[in-house]
């Protein structure tokens, strides 16, 4: 009996001691997880404004910007001839400080009647002026542009250059004032996925990113005029290239920098105080 008794208050003792060892154990610390957020829900286009040259705000001439298996997609099906009709579709929230990927690749033909230089030719504009203060007849919104380009299956052509239509930016320590700044990204041909990503910090930094690797970094986003460019919409763009998009992510780059705060991060690098939650 005094041996049972023994037992008995060891098997309780050590279930006490793992009991208050699992309650006391810290959680993991999630300040260095990063928090994307998928900004196209693979159903609909709520959240976007479509913005087609030659017709009002709102209205997806052609049906051009649809959703299929999932998919964003950008579609020439219902076109006769393209007609300088170029189009984006822009998320309805201002961007300043943030990374942005998109899994994208370029299908079928080229719509009819577009230039030599639009095939398999899109972009991801950022910066952009919002949908609502563009001109009906205005082809591209002033904004800074990752241009996404896909190969045809024998010559060098680089993805995810700079190009800035209606903009500037210092690149290597020099205002560059020419329309397209090349990356040094590898060429991808055929129908093939690719993921590129772009990083943005206000004014001060954007990099560029084609499967994980860096190539191209710039900084001074500015108007033609030397207006800095800090902050605007982000925008996908049809440029006569059929094109689908299977994934839309964003992370936010500013927020509460405080660490003793319950949703400070340490991936970000401007301080919204405000946002702070203890």
């Amino acid at each position: 009996m005094p041996k049972l008794t023994a037992l008995a208050i060891f098997i309780s003792a050590a279930a006490v001691t793992a009991g208050c060892s699992h309650t006391n154990t810290t959680p993991a610390n999630t300040a260095n997880t990063e928090q994307w957020q998928n900004i196209f829900n693979g159903k609909d286009l709520d959240n976007w404004t479509i913005k087609i040259a030659g017709y009002p705000m709102g209205e997806n001439a052609l049906n051009t910007f649809q959703v299929k298996d999932g998919k964003l997609v950008v579609s020439y099906d219902e076109y006769d001839t393209f007609e300088g009709r170029n189009g984006h579709i822009f998320y309805n929230e201002p961007l300043s400080y943030y990374k942005v990927k998109v899994e994208y690749r370029f299908v079928g033909e080229q719509a009819e009647g577009a230039p030599d230089w639009a095939w398999r030719n899109n972009g991801i504009m950022y910066h952009a002026q919002s949908p609502q203060s563009m001109a009906r007849e205005q082809g591209y919104p002033a904004c800074m542009e990752v241009q996404l380009l896909g190969g045809n299956g024998t010559d060098e052509r680089h993805t995810s250059n700079l190009v800035t239509p209606g903009t500037n930016a210092v690149y290597n320590g020099e205002l560059r004032t020419d329309h397209i700044i090349e990356s040094t990204s590898k060429t991808y041909h055929g129908d093939r996925w690719v993921s590129a990503e772009l990083e943005v910090h206000g004014n001060e930094l954007a990099i560029h990113r084609v499967e994980g690797e860096e190539v191209i970094r710039y900084s001074g986003m500015q108007l033609d005029d030397g207006t800095l460019l800090s902050n605007g919409y982000l925008a996908l763009q049809a440029e006569s290239a059929p094109i689908e998009f299977r994934s839309v992510k964003l992370l936010n780059l500013k927020g509460c920098m405080d660490k003793t705060a319950k949703n400070y991060k340490s991936y970000f690098v401007a301080n919204a105080p405000d946002s702070c939650q203890y």
